[in-house]
């Protein structure tokens, strides 16, 4: 039995707080987790965890352990790293919103795939907020605020919310001139955003609530951007998963010069300590590619 999965598996449960979220985190069983700790507490002779049923606290032996355990860790971390003939291997989870993803996180999964050829990635595209301890993911690229403080995240880039609709609905009903003209249009609204009822602006620093009586309502990115190619109605969609469609003429911003909140764009990680660095050379080329995409402006 290798002695630093030992600690792996102590500093897993310190940081998630449970031996269950120290067996998702690592994707080991429950049971083999356990056996673990305990051949661990066995060498060493003596208790590291108090536990009950809601609780779990590290003994006083327990927090001397962490502390060394985590430097142990690290250092045979940074002694592999250095070795420069022992090619990367491994896998890889990585997740993404479904337009950002397909477009262009898949693209930079691609090339890291060759730069580093012995690795496997597993991409998960998909627009819920996946929590990266149950699901075992290493890698998230986030968009919008983050609810989870406790995750660690580099900001990469930001995104915008803009209007559009295609030249042939503009040619059929006119272009709205003021906010107020939208109560009058066709609206095609992503029921996965807010209330239906109404959009919000922001105008010269104060905000300007629009009501809506939406004529297509769709739960689904590329339907929406498809309603609105085919000249169903105004739209409202972020920069990033319109970019092509205005770059080739399909669609046609509205209120090019509206004043709109920015969301951030993030690479989240579930931990900064002992950072794989399988995760790192990821994050690191990401962050190269990114810088390249418009889309994301900084």
């Amino acid at each position: 039995m290798d002695r630093l999965d030992e600690l792996e598996v102590f500093i897993a449960i310190m940081d998630t707080g449970s031996l269950i979220g120290a067996s998702r985190k690592l994707r080991r069983s429950a049971p083999a987790v356990t056996r673990l700790l305990g051949s661990l507490e066995q060498r060493i002779g003596t208790r590291l965890l108090e536990r009950t049923t809601r609780h779990l606290a590290a003994t006083e032996a327990g927090t001397r352990l962490l502390q060394h355990a985590r430097q142990v860790l690290s250092e045979y971390e940074q002694a592999v790293q250095e070795d420069p003939s022992a090619p990367m291997r491994g896998t890889l989870r990585v997740t993404a919103p479904v337009v950002f993803g397909r477009r262009h996180v898949a693209p930079i999964v691609n090339s890291y795939l060759d730069l580093y050829p012995e690795m496997r990635v597993e991409l998960v595209i998909n627009d819920r907020n996946i929590d990266l301890i149950d699901e075992g993911i290493d890698i998230a690229v986030r968009i919008g605020p983050l609810a989870d403080t406790s995750l660690v995240a580099r900001r990469v880039g930001q995104v915008h919310s803009v209007l559009v609709a295609s030249p042939d609905y503009i040619k059929r009903r006119g272009k709205p001139r003021l906010l107020a003209d939208l109560s009058s249009h066709d609206v095609i609204f992503n029921s996965g955003f807010g209330s239906a009822s109404e959009w919000r602006f922001r105008v010269n620093g104060r905000d300007q609530v629009v009501p809506l009586t939406p004529r297509l309502t769709v739960n689904e990115i590329d339907a929406v951007l498809l309603s609105a190619k085919a000249g169903r109605g105004v739209a409202r969609l972020l920069s990033y998963q319109v970019a092509d469609e205005l770059a080739n003429g399909s669609l046609v911003r509205i209120f090019p010069k509206m004043e709109t909140a920015m969301l951030p764009v993030h690479l989240v990680l579930p931990s900064a300590r002992l950072m794989a660095l399988k995760s790192r050379a990821f994050i690191d080329h990401a962050v190269a590619r990114f810088s390249e995409l418009r889309v994301i402006q900084k």
